[in-house]
């Protein structure tokens, strides 16, 4: 599979009405098969939902759950509405032109910022690759013994194996991917029950904080959770899966298009919300509630989860979740920084060839937080990377929210009234929040 080809086909020449400038004759009906019209958009969203679902959402959600208990629960459902709208903004702008956002950008800025915008596009993919890589290397390492160093390397290996699927056809990438969702909810579900949280107190938790502000503490985590969620890649990538779609002059194709991928993008991220919600939970009552609201390592997390919940297979079920989440994310990962690459610079590259560039940038990061925070500091640089990526998100938001809103390039599906107001409500708070951090960092 050649995740990023352009598969669109040229759009018709015949009109939607009957034929001008002769005898009228009767339009033929559009033969629309069903199952095709519905089953052929499901796909797109599995695979964005793995990006919310990353180690670094695990990171983030961790460290929340053990240190403020239930009460960053409402940035995750607000992190959730936000990655849901900008999302379907990203599959309209691809379903409605037939070019992803990174296309789109080359076409209507200038050289020199498109570069700009393409360099800020890849420090968030290997951002995202670094986290991908040391959230896997712990999981492998709670499962295999091996050294984090070891398990460093051998992540890195992990993606060459999920790559070659595409070979085989999309549809058992996606199959498997989707397969690995289902069993991370599995794990989730048992570790919950095992865990009897307190529900009352997680569906207050869904109210803002007012110390969200004032806690530079909470604020840091609030922003890593929204870094995690809201990931500037997905936003790339999310157009480009679903342009082959696209391209096409005929209204009602458009119209169950956007249908099919609307119902696959909500039901798709909904689930990933329901998987981050499930992740903070677990930690406010296994770790939170004990007392162990320093616990912000992975490994930490699963040595004390056996003990906390009673059971071994608490922790066994941690680790392997871990780890199907971090190769599901190497996969998207990958196929963002084809979409990034081929877009931005018009450069074709192969998946494996993508590979070994985001790998080889990655390892050296991923070994250098290692040896930096040693092997129980994991933690830290995963939540040191959403950050980045959540400094990283308004330059590709503010393109993906002009181009949606652009009348000559959406035509009369251009984005606008509530849906454009939300939009620019989100940009805004996503900026503000990364201007509180750096105000922070700077005063502090």
């Amino acid at each position: 599979m050649e995740a990023t080809q352009t598969l669109v086909a040229p759009p018709s020449s015949a009109p939607d009405s009957p034929a001008q400038g002769g005898a009228a004759t009767t339009p033929t009906a559009p033969v629309v098969r069903p199952v095709r019209t519905w089953f052929s958009f499901v796909g797109a969203g599995a695979l964005i939902a793995v990006g919310y679902m990353d180690p670094g959402n695990w990171a983030t959600s961790l460290a929340g759950g053990a240190q403020f208990g239930y009460k960053l629960l409402g940035v995750v459902a607000a992190a959730s509405i936000m990655a849901m709208l900008l999302q379907w903004l990203s599959s309209r702008i691809g379903v409605v032109t037939g070019r992803d956002l990174a296309q789109l950008s080359r076409e209507h800025y200038s050289p020199r910022t498109a570069k700009v915008l393409w360099l800020a596009s890849e420090v968030a993919i290997i951002a995202t690759d670094v986290a991908e890589v040391v959230g896997s290397a712990v999981a492998l390492q709670l499962l295999l013994g091996v050294s984090l160093t070891v398990g460093v390397l051998l992540a890195a290996v992990g993606s060459f194996v999920m790559l070659l699927l595409p070979r085989r056809g999309a549809t058992s990438l996606e199959s498997l991917v989707t397969a690995m969702i289902l069993f991370v909810a599995l794990c989730f579900v048992v570790q919950l029950a095992l865990a009897r949280p307190d529900w009352h107190a997680a569906l207050a938790g869904f109210a803002p904080s007012p110390k969200l502000v004032t806690d530079a503490g909470m604020l840091w985590l609030a922003t890593g959770i929204i870094g995690a969620t809201v990931m500037p890649h997905n936003l790339y990538l999310h157009s480009a899966l679903v342009k082959e779609h696209g391209g096409t002059r005929r209204s009602y194709e458009v119209r169950a298009a956007l249908r099919g991928v609307n119902a696959d993008t909500f039901g798709s991220l909904g689930f990933a919300f329901i998987i981050n919600a499930a992740l903070l939970i677990l930690a406010a009552a296994v770790f939170h509630a004990s007392g162990h609201t320093t616990v912000t390592d992975l490994a930490d997390a699963q040595r004390l989860i056996e003990p906390l919940l009673g059971h071994h297979w608490a922790g066994l079920l941690f680790a392997a979740a871990l780890l199907a989440c971090g190769l599901n994310s190497t996969v998207t990962g990958t196929l963002a920084g084809q979409v990034v690459m081929e877009g931005f610079l018009n450069i074709k590259v192969k998946a494996w060839q993508r590979t070994i560039m985001t790998r080889v940038v990655a390892i050296g990061p991923a070994l250098g937080a290692v040896a930096l925070f040693g092997e129980h500091g994991s933690n830290q640089m995963l939540v040191a990377s959403q950050v980045v990526l959540s400094l990283q998100l308004p330059l590709a938001v503010i393109p993906l929210v002009r181009f949606a809103a652009d009348r000559g390039l959406m035509g009369k599906w251009r984005v606008g009234g509530l849906a454009l107001f939300a939009a620019w409500a989100c940009t805004a708070i996503i900026l503000i929040m990364n201007g509180a951090l750096l105000w922070q960092a700077a005063t502090s």
